[in-house]
């Protein structure tokens, strides 16, 4: 009876295994899955918010995610640390998972952002006011490959990009604007308009985000859904990765974050000026020594020559 009962209990391990195998978010590995009522439910960590795995997870709900410790597992902040709003931040996102238009990263320093989370004004207090939600429209991708002796072709490497951003991140063509190679940089641009994109479609904002943490080895996708990039069957070795973002509405930052570096390039012209100044005069001084001095023996010889 109790082997019987041994037997049971291991076979009921192994079906909840199984299933809990089966149950998994192939489009978000930073995801908690658990079957419910025969279906499988993800939830992103850090906010619990149901996600679609047959498509790309926004980047809001990606970005809380990251930030978010282990379930059980807290952190203590040392005295002397501080947030770096600019870069990784705990954003604050709608119930459809976009970022909400002002975010503060959970301080008393706000700013307004642009559908892709990008900071698109200066920091202020929480009084700033972030009217609408702005949308990135246009990206633009720079890579870097690894330098080689012969450079790829441009059509194939055009190809194998587009068939990637097709079928990794499931865009449409329609939205890839262009691919350009020029050894050993490539280009990559994005165009989607508020009034293009379906609700099907999945946002360029996060195409280029899963895109941006595949080539960095961090990648969102599962596991099992390894990130490879060939051209003709050779690897195309990504070793930079620059993403820029042009929105609809152009930013609003002021001339504040320029007054340092104008400040300090003033400084470094005055200085430049004073020392050749410096210079200028000390050579002066230094000729008209010098002749001086010639002069001098001049009109002693002279002196000599006439008591002569």
């Amino acid at each position: 009876m109790e082997a019987t009962f041994r037997i049971v209990l291991f076979l009921m391990v192994m079906a909840a295994s199984a299933e809990e195998n089966l149950c998994s978010c192939p489009t978000n590995r930073r995801t908690h899955c658990a079957m419910e009522q025969d279906s499988c439910i993800c939830k992103a960590l850090g906010s619990n918010q149901q996600v679609n795995c047959s498509t790309l997870t926004s980047k809001c709900l990606l970005m809380k995610a990251e930030v978010s410790p282990p379930k059980g597992k807290t952190y203590e902040k040392p005295e002397t640390a501080f947030l770096d709003n600019d870069g990784l931040y705990d954003p604050d996102c709608e119930n459809s998972g976009i970022f909400k238009a002002r975010q503060c990263n959970q301080t008393d320093t706000c700013w307004c952002v642009n559908s892709a989370g990008v900071r698109r004004t200066d920091k202020s207090d929480t009084n700033i006011q972030c009217k609408k939600l702005v949308r990135t429209s246009w990206i633009f991708i720079e890579l870097k490959h690894k330098e080689r002796k012969t450079p790829f072709s441009q059509s194939e490497v055009a190809s194998s990009l587009l068939r990637l951003i097709q079928n990794r991140y499931m865009l449409r063509p329609t939205f890839i604007s262009s691919i350009e190679y020029d050894h050993p940089f490539i280009k990559i641009e994005l165009k989607q308009n508020a009034s293009q994109k379906s609700y099907e479609d999945v946002d360029i904002a996060d195409v280029a985000y899963y895109f941006e943490k595949d080539i960095k080895l961090d990648s969102h996708f599962a596991s099992n859904n390894k990130f490879n990039i060939a051209v003709k069957g050779e690897p195309l070795h990504i070793e930079n990765v620059l993403i820029y973002y042009m929105d609809e509405i152009p930013p609003e930052f002021s001339m504040q974050f320029l007054k340092a570096g104008v400040v300090a390039v003033a400084v470094v012209v005055l200085l430049a000026i004073l020392i050749g100044i410096i210079v200028l005069v000390i050579m002066r001084r230094w000729r008209t020594g010098k002749y001086e001095k010639v002069e001098i023996k001049e009109m002693g010889e002279m002196q000599i020559n006439r008591v002569s």
